[in-house]
């Protein structure tokens, strides 16, 4: 179930993304797309959600014990809700905007629910993968600090030189395929 939320909620992102980028037939095409893969999502999400308030209780204990989290799930809530109004409007940038703010919101939601624990195990919680026996030395963190600080300049550069570069709508022509 989770897969198939993830698989709708990306769906809807990325035709979002692509009603930024298309125009014409494409264009109209993605709109309808679009709606049933936000429609997917909508209903996936429900149930997904459901599901794990029912038959998984013990991943909600953390918003239980601090209702000031609860803050997670009402900004992800209002984010999803957000995305279908700001495309009905046309305005897909602002709706792209949202939509990466719920995937955000979601993923911080999980980490929330699910810390300090990364991975549950099924046979015995002894088993369980954790933060802190899942975390590196602190040479192999001090190591791959390193290279972050010299390659994440270099990968933000990259990005704005290929975003600068392919900006604006596509526009399909007979040398298009």
């Amino acid at each position: 179930m989770t897969g198939a939320t993830t698989l709708a909620l990306f769906m809807s992102h990325g035709a979002i993304y692509l009603l930024l980028k298309t125009e014409g037939r494409m264009f109209a095409k993605l709109t309808f797309l679009y709606k049933r893969g936000m429609i997917f999502f909508m209903v996936t999400f429900g149930i997904t959600s459901l599901y794990t308030l029912l038959y998984i209780p013990h991943l909600s204990d953390t918003f239980k014990g601090h209702p000031s989290y609860f803050i997670v799930p009402l900004l992800a809530f209002l984010s999803i809700a957000n995305v279908p109004r700001l495309a009905n409007k046309r305005k897909y940038k602002t709706a792209f905007i949202f939509s990466s703010m719920t995937i955000s919101f979601l993923l911080i939601m999980v980490a929330v629910e699910l810390y300090p624990t990364l991975l549950l195990s099924t046979v015995d919680p002894a088993f369980n993968i954790t933060v802190y026996n899942a975390a590196s030395s602190e040479k192999s963190l001090s190591i791959m600090l390193t290279i972050t600080a010299i390659g994440g300049p270099m990968v933000a550069a990259y990005t704005i030189f290929v975003y600068r570069t392919f900006k604006g709508k596509v526009k399909l022509d007979e040398t298009s395929y």
